[in-house]
């Protein structure tokens, strides 16, 4: 989301960013650690719904790293 300034916690989905509400980007580990969302953009398994907009998360669960595949 390069037209947003600071660190704000956002998912995609199919192709369009939603801001979420029900978790937040500190509840996640160290936001402007080396591998925090401020840093690096990290894959979640997540539940919820879009409304107004936005993306309210039931579940938000980041996939460790070393769990994705290699590019």
């Amino acid at each position: 989301m390069k037209d947003k300034k600071g660190c704000n916690l956002a998912v995609k989905i199919d192709g369009k960013n939603y801001f979420v509400d029900g978790t937040n980007i500190d509840d996640h580990g160290d936001s402007h650690g080396k591998d925090g969302f401020c840093s690096v953009i990290r894959k979640a398994e997540v539940t919820g719904e879009v409304k107004n907009n936005r993306f309210v998360a039931r579940t938000f669960k980041l996939v460790p790293e070393k769990e994705l595949p290699k590019k």
